[in-house]
């Protein structure tokens, strides 16, 4: 086992990570709330969303980013749910509604990253990472991969890098030309890699402990929150 857990996680399915001055934002893929905790696991606050089978989060602009999957298995439906791949911007301090965009393929996502005014995310048909403008919504630029089931994304330098579930495999790829610059390989004993954030020279993991019908043979047994160091 290379990774270390941290702390319990505060619900059941830690689907996305972001780091922030403010603490650590987890997107639950259950309920599809938001939660912000401390650096030691603690609840600083917990905000409902609209959010559907919720994948991913980051931070910027002065809002909430959030990955909203396509259809729930995790929960009932609800009559905010529309079923689609989408990206919710959301009001920081509320949770609410502010503006949303469909992803690039129409389908599925999971990974979602700030970057400066443009916003990275997981498409799977194709198989590719795509950097959106985060005002017009426009693609700017795009790198496929090959590697399977795309997940948690984190910025690093001239680079990014890309969670890969099953596989327990985390990529750095280079943004300008998706080169393989570096790769982690997990060990059999740690967490499958969903949510993904950088803080300082360590890399933070949340396993959802959740596969949905495709993936339910990719379980641990319960969610975690580990690190790697970088």
């Amino acid at each position: 086992m290379i990774s270390i857990e941290i702390f319990n996680s505060p619900c059941k399915h830690p689907n996305g990570l972001q780091w922030t001055n403010e603490g650590l934002y987890v997107m639950d893929q259950e309920l599809d709330d938001v939660y912000l905790i401390s650096s030691d696991g603690k609840i600083i606050n917990k905000l409902p969303t609209i959010t559907e089978n919720g994948s991913g989060i980051t931070v910027g602009g002065g809002f909430i980013w959030t990955a909203s999957n396509g259809e729930t298995q995790a929960r009932p439906f609800k009559n905010t749910d529309t079923h689609k791949g989408l990206v919710y911007k959301l009001n920081i301090d509320t949770g609410e509604l502010v503006d949303q965009f469909l992803t690039p393929d129409g389908g599925g996502i999971h990974g979602i990253e700030w970057d400066n005014g443009f916003i990275w995310v997981t498409a799977f048909n194709p198989k590719a990472i795509y950097k959106i403008n985060a005002t017009s919504y426009e693609i700017e630029h795009k790198f496929y991969v090959k590697e399977e089931r795309l997940h948690g994304l984190a910025r690093q330098d001239n680079a990014i890098w890309c969670a890969h579930t099953t596989a327990k495999k985390i990529i750095k790829y280079d943004i300008n030309d998706g080169s393989i610059i570096d790769e982690i390989q997990l060990d059999h004993d740690d967490p499958y890699p969903h949510g993904m954030s950088i803080k300082g020279n360590k890399m933070w993991i949340s396993d959802a402990n959740f596969g949905g019908k495709m993936h339910s043979d990719t379980l641990m047994g319960k969610p975690s929150f580990n690190t790697i160091d970088l």
